[in-house]
């Protein structure tokens, strides 16, 4: 029988607290996953400390505690997210841009898991040299692309895929001109595909040369690396693309959604329980998993520290060359907007925290101090 299900806002930390010792009885973590797992439980608690919002006119009070700001938390990648679009606002071209995805096949995901920094970058690498040899080959030319890592799918499982949103033309060498791709197609999907698995089979190859893998368990068999390039170099790899934006402003709405997105948002659980939870998937769909499955599920995406899950290339790497082709394309410069942490909640939510939700008052704010220092 189920447990007794849990009432109020449905929070992942709550299941961390609930259930990580019971994970770590049976699964060795990293310093990382360790680490992501403590900033959830205590992020937004008093953990961590905050403030004491305090109207002197109706004697309202309301304390507020700090955000943990780990990139995998699912409570603090909003305002992140928004400072991140207004940053971009000043470097993006406003010209139609391709969403274009590149896929690991499942046959590679151990080995992921064993090395994600050594796989991920040499996704990234792949990925990169797939898109500049096509723009050299079919336009000559030198694209601007955004890069995004994202490692789940709507079940939480390990699924590697890069995003990209890529400029729809590019500057021709020495900067001459601004050459356009066609509006509906940028590259042939099935040509990139084909790409893509040869720059990766060599980056793993170079990767495996070099001893990234020598303690992975299944290639204690000397012949077991040559027989899993040979097993992946006969599958069909997976690269989509989606037809272009119209505008820099659209991308940059769309490309927000993906840059700053977590394996799992607290809105997608539909049900927690000392025994089970549900979250829901894609349409309809929904997932029931033991606490403890969904815990193994969601430490499997912690990225390795340092790691850079979004990438700019071409273009967006060289403000150099983004300044010759914004001038090519008579583009204005956009203006650049400073915003406070205050003012982006109150533009996402309407809610003005220097305000008195009572009276309307200006509040008067207190310190609170973390009750001990955050652990290592």
């Amino acid at each position: 029988m189920p447990g007794p299900e849990w009432v109020g806002r449905l929070d992942i930390a709550d299941i961390v607290r609930a259930h990580r010792a019971e994970l770590e009885a049976v699964q060795r973590l990293s310093r990382q996953q360790k680490r992501v797992l403590t900033d959830i439980a205590n992020c937004r608690t008093v953990v961590l400390g905050g403030h004491l919002d305090h109207c002197s006119r109706c004697g309202y009070e309301h304390p507020s505690y700090n955000s943990c700001r780990n990139r995998h938390c699912p409570k603090c990648q909003a305002l992140v997210q928004e400072k991140w679009i207004e940053e971009q606002r000043s470097r993006m071209l406003d010209v139609p841009h391709f969403h274009v995805v590149f896929t690991l096949p499942a046959e590679l995901r151990p080995i992921a898991t064993f090395a994600p920094c050594v796989v991920y970058d040499a996704l990234f690498h792949a990925s990169t040299k797939t898109l500049a040899a096509f723009a050299r080959s079919r336009l000559n030319a030198t694209l601007g692309a955004t890069l995004v890592l994202h490692t789940w799918t709507r079940k939480l499982e390990l699924h590697p895929h890069v995003h990209a949103i890529v400029t729809a033309g590019g500057l021709t060498r020495g900067g001459a001109e601004w050459r356009p791709a066609q509006r509906r197609f940028l590259f042939p999907v099935k040509a990139m595909s084909h790409v893509l698995r040869a720059k990766m089979l060599a980056e793993l190859r170079r990767a495996y040369r070099e001893g990234a893998f020598k303690h992975f368990r299944d290639f204690h068999d000397p012949q077991a690396f040559a027989r899993l390039m040979s097993r992946i170099a006969k599958l069909p790899w997976h690269v989509y693309a989606k037809p272009s934006f119209s505008r820099g402003e659209h991308v940059l709405q769309y490309l927000g959604r993906y840059t700053h997105r977590v394996g799992l948002a607290n809105s997608r659980l539909l049900s927690v329980s000392s025994t089970r939870v549900v979250f829901r998937t894609k349409g309809t769909g929904v997932e029931k998993l033991s606490p403890l499955d969904f815990l193994r599920r969601f430490v499997l995406h912690v990225l390795p520290d340092r790691f850079h899950k979004i990438r700019h290339i071409g273009l967006y790497a060289s403000s150099v060359q983004l300044e010759r082709a914004r001038t090519l394309l008579a583009l204005p410069a956009p203006p650049r907007a400073e915003a406070t942490w205050k003012q982006r909640l109150l533009a996402l939510t309407g809610r003005d925290l220097a305000r008195c939700p009572c009276c309307q008052a200006q509040l008067t704010t207190f310190p609170l101090p973390p009750i001990r220092a955050p652990p290592c």
